[in-house]
């Protein structure tokens, strides 16, 4: 793999396990209705994330098949993103307070939430082309990656639905807050420098 593996791991983890619409929601659903109730919309994060994740890494090889310049345009543009990305890791403040109305959503609006999520287009289009793109050449490779992808973002969404109270007791402490933004935000910029080949 041409991608150093530490700052492509870094990048899939962090964009997973970091606060977002699926996750917050989970954490949310996990503190007022327990894990059981939750299961079901969990299941429809997956599904969402294997969904565009398949789509996505057709485009992009097909993409960079037709116009295969465009890997080293997309390995900058890539890194910049992930810089945005530890940008806003940096004020993330993981508020709860938004969700206390919501009730136990199923598998469709789980999935429908990461349909209709741009972020995840964004992560899945980076991920592609610039981490991805020299190893998903054929449809098997492709077809591995999004079910690995949607196993990874199932067990994110699980960890917030889980321990959502934890999480959020522990985090609203300011320091602790800011030494973990700062550590995840540290972590993608070490992923941008790689991926851009400054280092």
């Amino acid at each position: 793999m041409s991608t150093d593996f530490l700052s492509l791991i870094s990048f899939i983890l962090i964009s997973t396990f970091t606060p977002g619409p699926a996750n917050i929601s989970s954490a949310s659903m996990g503190v007022l209705h327990g894990y059981k109730k939750t299961f079901n919309y969990l299941l429809g994060l997956a599904a969402g994330v294997f969904f565009i994740m398949l789509v996505s890494g057709w485009i992009t090889t097909a993409l960079l098949r037709i116009f295969p310049v465009l890997e080293v345009v997309l390995h900058y543009v890539g890194a910049a993103y992930i810089l945005y990305l530890a940008y806003g890791i940096l004020k993330a403040s993981y508020d709860f307070s938004d969700q206390k109305d919501v009730k136990p959503l199923g598998m469709g609006r789980g999935f429908i939430l990461q349909v209709l999520n741009p972020k995840l287009y964004v992560y899945a289009f980076t991920l592609f082309s610039a981490f991805l793109a020299s190893n998903t050449t054929h449809a098997v490779w492709i077809g591995l990656t999004a079910i690995v992808l949607a196993m990874i973002s199932y067990v994110a969404t699980s960890v917030w639905a889980l321990f959502g109270t934890g999480i959020k007791a522990y985090l609203q402490y300011p320091r602790v807050k800011t030494v973990v933004n700062i550590l995840l935000a540290l972590f993608l910029v070490y992923a941008a420098i790689e991926l851009a080949g400054v280092s």
